[in-house]
């Protein structure tokens, strides 16, 4: 965890959402089965202090990475570490970005194999995953990476997985994006009435497979034989 995600949002939509200016260059795809070393938008603030919505390929390259395939055993940073990590520290400091998501999957175990779901706001709003990035120089030229943070989980998530994404409520977009003197004050999940808003959706096996791609993925199935019913509810 988070090793599956959705975004379907257009840059502009995107642009609008987080008030940011457009610098993908055209590189934003809807994506229903975002996986690994996929590149993904981000938006994070520029050297004039401006919000900007950009690309960067899921998995973190620290700068003596050999290989860009070493960024997809980096996709997730986890919060309980990311200060001190020495790959991650770095970008945590100075850094930060949102990575803007419809929801995220998960599985959990069944009598017969395991259910997928799909988390994502009851309301259809965006969610903003806390992230990190960092620009390797490579043999040919800088590519701009990204990792999502995890944290432990909590309220009804606990039921799901033992693992969230560290999620950020609008109200914490800009204090992670602002440069401040001690990120891990912005590391706190976000509140359990908050996280009540989540909508938890089985959904079918195809999004296993990274290459299915539509909108069936986020479709509601039927619960799988011996799949226990989970609903969001305040802690």
């Amino acid at each position: 965890m988070c090793g599956r995600y959705a975004n379907t949002r257009s840059a502009g939509d995107l642009s609008a959402l987080f008030e940011a200016y457009d610098d993908t260059g055209g590189r934003v795809r809807a994506d229903h089965n975002v996986a690994p070393t996929a590149t993904v938008p981000v938006v994070r603030v520029d050297a004039e202090g401006r919000r900007a919505l950009a690309t960067a390929r899921w998995g973190l390259l620290p700068p003596w990475a050999k290989s860009p395939a070493a960024g997809a055993r980096m996709i997730n940073a986890r919060a309980e570490t990311v200060a001190t990590s020495r790959a991650y520290a770095r970008p945590f400091a100075r850094r930060r970005c949102l990575v803007p998501a419809d929801g995220w999957y998960e599985w959990t175990p069944t009598e017969t194999g395991k259910q997928a779901y799909f988390l994502t706001p009851a309301d259809g709003s965006v969610l903003a995953l806390a992230g990190i990035w960092s620009t390797w120089e490579g043999p040919d030229g800088p590519l701009d990476t990204v990792s999502v943070l995890t944290t432990a989980a909590v309220g009804w998530l606990t039921e799901v997985h033992e693992r969230m994404p560290l999620l950020l409520p609008s109200d914490r977009w800009t204090p992670w994006l602002e440069p401040v003197d001690d990120p891990t004050a912005l590391l706190d999940p976000p509140p359990s009435r908050w996280l009540a808003g989540l909508e938890l959706r089985p959904v079918g096996p195809a999004v296993g497979n990274v290459r299915n791609n539509g909108p069936e993925l986020t479709e509601r199935v039927a619960l799988s034989p011996g799949a226990q019913p989970v609903e969001p509810t305040l802690f």
